[in-house]
This record gives structure tokens, C-alpha cells and sequence, in this order.
């Protein structure tokens, strides 16, 4: 009783509801009487189909892109069809590339023969590819249209020259800690003639007697450049002001006086849309010129102690479609109230601003809330001037502010408790070392509005001063990320153009504060 017959017999035939195609837990084919509980969910997952052969190899492969990169990695391993599917399938592959890479390349991109975007990074520790791997990468790779290299210190002038001629479809180039120069460069100008993005970090190869770059055929399609930490960055100025089609320009870190560039710059190509000037050599001069490019949406000026009101007004009064404005004034003084009223008054599309090291008052922050209606982001870092009265301000009028972020300000739990009522939209609150507010409020405010996501840290105060800026981290949306981080310099000779570099600008040893303002947001 409660035993199946002893006869075997076949089960009806079921259908696979879709909850149960991709899965391995196979049906039965017969039972017998002394079958218990357990051996039958054993024998449930031995014998029967895998319906993953219904799939195309296409479909299965769009399911691949869809897993980490280790577990992609393991489910090559399951069978020799996910293993071809897997290979034919990846697009990004990224490689540890030191030299004793070169014997396995020819087998790599036999089995990974449609990547498209390529990384390969080094350690300092380590001897990186040479110019015959990165030729080799280029003959065995040729749908390649995205390029970053990392640390490869042994790839020469000849060895990118090489490779750009064989990479006529590169479209992004990324290079970081490399050893070629200006003559690499400009082959890749001249043979990558879709590039449109290029980002080049502490390139060592280029020095004061270097050629200039861009000088001669450059591609039309480059809409991005980025350059970081490089010690003769005017080299790259005929390149930023052929390029006419350029809508992206970051500049970080780089020595010399940028003015000039930027003046031609403006005369000649007004589509810019997206400027970040970080730590670098620029005067109110240069920003009535970047004034010029009345499609500017973005504006970042980091650590810039040369500009003051009268540049940023410029700016305003021409740029009306601006949408983001980070200033870090580090505490000069110059950019205030002049230039925020400015701003304020010129561009109404406002929809983020980061002000750190500046001094605001009641009069700049009422015109902010006032005209720029658009408002939703809003950082005050490391003021002096933001009390409870301007608080209060920014609580009554910034009726779309969806996000405010407070770090290092002197106000008080009376100024943080009119969020109660004030700024409807607000979603979130992050409060970084604000002494005059306590855990208390914090939590008392995360009561009265529950829908409100409220960051409380009472951390120490950390001086904004010139060797060490407040601690951050750096978020990337580009597929080669442009991070903000310290400069690194390796000890050297005091003759080395490097110790100059690290003598004259210490300061660039601290990390931006601008980063970590948004980073989880």
C-alpha cells in the first residue's frame, strides 16, 4: 500500500514549462517499488535532457554577456559548445600583459577572435609586452576598436606606429604609464582615422623637445581628449585646436600655461560642451575664452588659483545652456557671491553644482534657488560662509533639489531640521563633518521624512590645505575610466625633470575633493 506497481512503465510525456528549459534537473525515465524520497531526487538530476541544445548558439551567447567575468569563465568549462560559444561571443577581454605572454597570443585570439575591446596592463614589478606582441595583437585582432594599455614600458615609437597601421577601425585609446612619445602619437592620428576618444596619463615619452602633436593629419571623427599628469602637455595644443569636431577637453594636472591653447581653442571650434580644467596653469584670460563656446553644458574648475569672479562672469554671460558647475575655489577667495549671482542670473538650466573651498552667502544662494529652477543636485563643501541661515535659504527655495550633500560646513541640528519641511523632492541627504550636528537630528530627520535616504558621518574636520585635500574616491561611466588619483612619483635624482615637477607642485600629491562628492549618488 502507498508503492507504486513493480512493472515499470513509461511516464506520460511532459512539457517543459519555460521555467524549467535552462534548467539541469532532469525528469525520470522509470521508478521502481523500492525507490525512497531520496534516490528519486538523485536519479532527478542524473539521466535526461539539457535543453540548452534548443538554444541558438547567438541566443546563448547573449545569455554569456549577461554573467561576471568569473562565472563566464567557469561556464566555458561545463561542455565544448559553451566553450566555442563563449570565445566566438566576447567582445571585452582584458590581459595580464607581460612578456611572457607572446608565445600564447596566437592561440588567444584564435579562440577569442571577435573582441573588439582590448585592455592589456602591466605591473611595475613585472617586464610588459614588447612591440613585437602589440604587432602580433594587431595582426590576430582585427576587429579591435577600443585600446587600453597600462604600465606596457617596453612598446616603442616602431611598435605603436606598427600597430596603428593595422588598426585603421581604432575608434578609443587609452594609454597610461608608457614609455613611447610624440611619434607614436601622431602615427595614431594619422593612420586611426576613426578615433574619437583619446586619454593619455603620465606618458613618459614626452618631454620638452618632443615634436608637436596634431601637427599634421589628424582624424575629424575625435570628439574626446583627455590628458593627465604629463609633464610638456602643450605638445598636444595643435591637436586640441584642429580638432573641430571636438566636444569633450579634461585637462588634469598637466605643467604649463594654458591660456594660449584655450584662446585658440575658442576662436576656432565653439562646439565644445564639456571642459574640466583640474590643477592646471589657467587665468581668467583662459576662461573668456572657453566663454567663446556658447554650447558649453559642463564645467569643472578644480584647484585653479587664478580664476576669479571676473572669468566665471564671463562665462555665464555666455554660455547659457551651462548644466553642471563644479568649482573648487580652494579657498583663495576670488570665485564668491559676484560670480554665483552671475551664474545665477545667465544660466537657468542649472542642474548640478559643486561649490568646495568657496564662500557663498545668503545673497548668491537665494539667486541660485530662485532663477535656477532645474536645480537637483547641490554640494557645499568646505565653506566657511554656510550656516544655518543659508541652510534655511536652500530648504525654502530649491524646490527640485532631489540631492544635497554638506561636508565640512559650521552649521547647527536648527539649520538641518528645516529640511522637515522645506525642498519637497529631496531624496537624499549625505552630512560629512559638520560638527554642530548630531546623530540625534540625523535620526529624528529620517523620521519625520521616511521617503529621505540621510548620510550622517561626524568625522573629524580634515583641512582643506595644500598638501592633503579631503579623501575620495572617483566613479567612471567611459568604457576607459578617467579616475582622478594622486600623482605618484618615483624617487629620483635631483636633476631628474620629474623631481622639478614633484619640487614646484607638491600640492598635486593631494587627492581631488571633487570626486567624492556624487560617487554614490
Amino acid at each position: 500500500m502507498g508503492q507504486s506497481s513493480s512493472i515499470p512503465e513509461t511516464p506520460p510525456q511532459r512539457e517543459a514549462s519555460p521555467s524549467r528549459r535552462f534548467s539541469f534537473k532532469q525528469l525520470p525515465v522509470m521508478s521502481t517499488p523500492d525507490q525512497n524520497d531520496d534516490d528519486s531526487d538523485r536519479s532527478d538530476t542524473v539521466d535526461g535532457r539539457d535543453y540548452t541544445l534548443d538554444l541558438p548558439d547567438e541566443c546563448l551567447g547573449i545569455i554569456f554577456h549577461f554573467l561576471g567575468s568569473g562565472d563566464r569563465k567557469r561556464s566555458s568549462l561545463v561542455c565544448q559548445r559553451w566553450l566555442r560559444v563563449d570565445g566566438e561571443h566576447r567582445h571585452r577581454l582584458s590581459l595580464n600583459a607581460q612578456a611572457g605572454i607572446l608565445p600564447f597570443i596566437p592561440c588567444i585570439f584564435a579562440r577569442f577572435d571577435s573582441v573588439t575591446k582590448l585592455a592589456l596592463r602591466c605591473d611595475r614589478k613585472s617586464i610588459s609586452i614588447d612591440d613585437d606582441s602589440l604587432v602580433l595583437i594587431s595582426v590576430r585582432c582585427r576587429n579591435l576598436t577600443r585600446l587600453k594599455l597600462r604600465g606596457c614600458r617596453e612598446i616603442t615609437d616602431l611598435g605603436m606606429a606598427a600597430f596603428a597601421q593595422n588598426s585603421e577601425g581604432l575608434k578609443k585609446l587609452s594609454v597610461g604609464s608608457c614609455m613611447f612619445g610624440a611619434k607614436a602619437m601622431n602615427a595614431v592620428l594619422e593612420h586611426c582615422t576613426a578615433l574619437e576618444e583619446l586619454s593619455v596619463k603620465r606618458l613618459r615619452g614626452i618631454h620638452d623637445a618632443s615634436e608637436k602633436i596634431g601637427a599634421g593629419k589628424t582624424p575629424t571623427t575625435l570628439k574626446s581628449i583627455c590628458l593627465k599628469e604629463i609633464l610638456n602637455g602643450q605638445c598636444f595644443g595643435p591637436l586640441i585646436v584642429s580638432s573641430k569636431n571636438l566636444k569633450t577637453l579634461k585637462l588634469f594636472r598637466c605643467l604649463g600655461d594654458w591660456d594660449r591653447v584655450l584662446e585658440m581653442l575658442g576662436n576656432g571650434n565653439r562646439g565644445l560642451t564639456e571642459i574640466h580644467l583640474e590643477r592646471i596653469q589657467v587665468t581668467d584670460l583662459g576662461l573668456s575664452a572657453i566663454a567663446k563656446c556658447s554650447n558649453l553644458e559642463i564645467l569643472h574648475i578644480v584647484k585653479a588659483p587664478e580664476c576669479s569672479n571676473f572669468g566665471l562672469i564671463c562665462v555665464a554671460e555666455n554660455c547659457k545652456l551651462l548644466r553642471k558647475l563644479h568649482i573648487d575655489g580652494w579657498r583663495t577667495n576670488r570665485i564668491g557671491d559676484e560670480g554665483l549671482i552671475a551664474v545665477a542670473r545667465d544660466c537657468p538650466e542649472i542642474q548640478e553644482l559643486v561649490l568646495i573651498g568657496v564662500n557663498p552667502t545668503s545673497s548668491s544662494l537665494a539667486a541660485i534657488a530662485s532663477n535656477c529652477k532645474k536645480l537637483e543636485r547641490l554640494a557645499l563643501c568646505g565653506s566657511g560662509t554656510i550656516g544655518d541661515d543659508e541652510f534655511a535659504c536652500i530648504a525654502a527655495k530649491c524646490v527640485a533639489l532631489k540631492k544635497l550633500c554638506i561636508k565640512g560646513c559650521p552649521i547647527s541640528n536648527v539649520g538641518l531640521k528645516t529640511l522637515a519641511w522645506g525642498c519637497p523632492n529631496l531624496a537624499k541627504i549625505k552630512v560629512k563633518k559638520c560638527k554642530g550636528v548630531s546623530g540625534e537630528v540625523a535620526e529624528w530627520l529620517r523620521e519625520r521624512r521616511g521617503s529621505l535616504t540621510v548620510n550622517w558621518d561626524s568625522g573629524e574636520m580634515v583641512p582643506l590645505d595644500a598638501a592633503a585635500g579631503l579623501s575620495g574616491g572617483v566613479e567612471s561611466s567611459m568604457e576607459f575610466p578617467l579616475d582622478h588619483v594622486a600623482v605618484t612619483i618615483a624617487p629620483s635624482s635631483s636633476n631628474n625633470p620629474l623631481a622639478l615637477f614633484r619640487t614646484k607642485f607638491g600640492f598635486f600629491s593631494g587627492r581631488s575633493f571633487v570626486p567624492c562628492t556624487f560617487r554614490r549618488w
